[in-house]
């Protein structure tokens, strides 16, 4: 029998890195431009944050890091749909049209904010990783491009 080379031997006997292991209390994540650092916190029903930049999740401490990143992953996400939401209302507002639906996506190579091809808007969960200015700045770009509304006749008006 052949014997390996030891460098091959390395790459394969090495495996993969765990990728839940950074999940954990006191982590730091991307929000905002800034960063929020995780607390697990079984004082509160709900995830919330705090005014020093706190996201208390609510978590015993014995939690597993799946358990964790599930939960700062859907606050996250909740709050992706609701900033981008109201940016795009705003920026719709601002061009005198009526505010798209938007949805979160979650594909490793969706743009940022992206038309879907019914008048909608998907959103890239990460997006809100970035600044406000982005946000806003992205959700503007993004009405500007959608094609206008047109207004169809009422079918029930009465003649």
């Amino acid at each position: 029998m052949k014997r390996r080379s030891p460098q091959l031997a390395l790459r394969l006997d090495a495996g993969r890195p765990d990728a839940l292991a950074g999940w954990r209390d006191g982590r730091s994540l991307p929000y905002l431009g800034g960063t929020v650092t995780l607390r697990l916190d079984t004082a509160h029903e709900q995830a919330r944050l705090d005014e020093g930049g706190q996201l208390h999740l609510p978590l015993p401490p014995g939690a597993t890091a799946r358990q964790i990143q599930d939960a700062a992953e859907s606050w996250l996400r909740a709050n992706a749909l609701r900033i981008v939401g109201a940016q795009v209302t705003m920026a719709a507002r601002q061009l005198g049209r009526a505010a798209p639906a938007v949805a979160l996506c979650f594909g490793a190579r969706a743009g940022w904010l992206e038309a879907d091809g019914k008048g909608g808007l998907r959103c890239h969960w990460r997006l809100i990783e970035q600044p406000a200015e982005v946000i806003a700045a992205v959700a503007a770009r993004a009405v500007a491009v959608l094609p206008p509304c047109e207004a169809t006749p009422d079918l029930f008006a009465a003649a």
